[in-house]
């Protein structure tokens, strides 16, 4: 059964900005998505319309259907019913997201006692519960939030995320600022809790090869459209849209000593959401662009074993009709 639709997302911000452009995405129960790209591509955007975050004055359009109910069509009251209760969000920076000046078990039993869940002795249990669940003494519900380490500070936000059983859990860069081993562990937990209680998981990271090892499928983003979905390990080592390729050297890969010197990195930024380019909006950057490239853009063209990509080259090996302009939605 699924249990998250996007249809045909649209979000502009106050001035014009588009900041995602008709995505489509579907997520069953059990399934982990990762979304990569780099930072202004509309990862975080989207995150954030899922859960209706954005800040006023921001259009959003299409459809978000968690369990057959649109978000975007929700009363308010339905909307804060859906939150940490339906769907939930491990934002990034975990020391910016807590309240410094609150307990941290206080500020995981808020949203149990906000939802009705339990009494405040039950919150208490339940949080103490939630703590060991993600790996911390229940003597740190008393603790502020800097006097917990990064990583301990992620696990507070994990538990909270946690706290009201959602269905759906969004981690955001849920391991920005943390070491390595830290990273790991971090990874590792969720990947754990998503199996065992059977949730959907969307993770959104600029690393391909972090979403590759923990993920099912793999979305990457370009300036707020999806350019290739498919199988995480497959698009990650074999991806057939240009910038996919450009994200996936952009590290060097262990075991592997000659990418350690090997050209790395995309030259260029993403596009001002301002001002996109006319036709494919990465080729001002693209190393295999053709003069058709900037003026019709590409739809996600099917590739073999499950995967689609948005770039002429793939449309060229697609049997059937030729690919002409297409409409600016993407489809995962």
């Amino acid at each position: 059964m699924t249990l998250l639709d996007v249809r045909n997302l649209t979000v502009t911000y106050a001035g014009g900005a588009a900041a995602v452009r008709g995505v489509d995405l579907s997520l069953a129960a059990g399934q982990k998505l990762g979304i990569a790209g780099e930072s202004g591509c509309g990862k975080s955007t989207l995150a954030l319309a899922l859960l209706r975050l954005l800040p006023a004055g921001t259009r959003v359009g299409g459809e978000i259907l968690l369990d057959g109910e649109d978000v975007l069509a929700m009363r308010w009251g339905r909307v804060r019913a859906v939150r940490w209760a339906g769907a939930s969000i491990v934002f990034q920076g975990a020391m910016h997201s807590l309240n410094p000046v609150h307990r941290v078990g206080d500020q995981i039993a808020e949203p149990i006692l906000l939802h009705g869940r339990a009494t405040a002795a039950a919150a208490r249990k339940r949080t103490g519960e939630l703590l060991e669940q993600v790996g911390l003494p229940t003597a740190r519900a008393t603790a502020y939030p800097h006097e917990l380490s990064g990583g301990q500070r992620q696990r507070v936000m994990i538990a909270m995320a946690l706290a009201c059983a959602p269905r759906l859990v969004i981690a955001d860069e849920p391991t920005t600022a943390l070491d390595v081993m830290i990273q790991a562990q971090i990874l590792r937990l969720i990947e754990q809790l998503v199996t065992e209680q059977d949730l959907g998981l969307i993770m959104i990271s600029h690393d391909l090869a972090v979403l590759a090892d923990t993920c099912d499928r793999l979305a990457v983003m370009y300036a707020g459209r999806v350019v290739e979905e498919g199988p995480a390990r497959t698009v990650h080592e074999d991806a057939r849209h240009p910038y996919g390729k450009a994200l996936s050297t952009a590290f060097p890969h262990i075991g592997d000593p000659a990418s350690r010197f090997a050209p790395q990195g995309l030259p260029g930024d993403p596009p001002d959401p301002f001002a996109l380019p006319s036709g494919c909006a990465f080729h001002p950057r693209c190393p295999v662009a053709l003069d058709v490239c900037a003026t019709q853009d590409q739809m996600l063209h099917e590739v073999t074993g499950g995967r689609r990509a948005a770039c002429v080259h793939v449309a060229a090996a697609v049997p059937g009709p030729a690919a002409g302009a297409a409409d600016t939605r993407s489809t995962t």
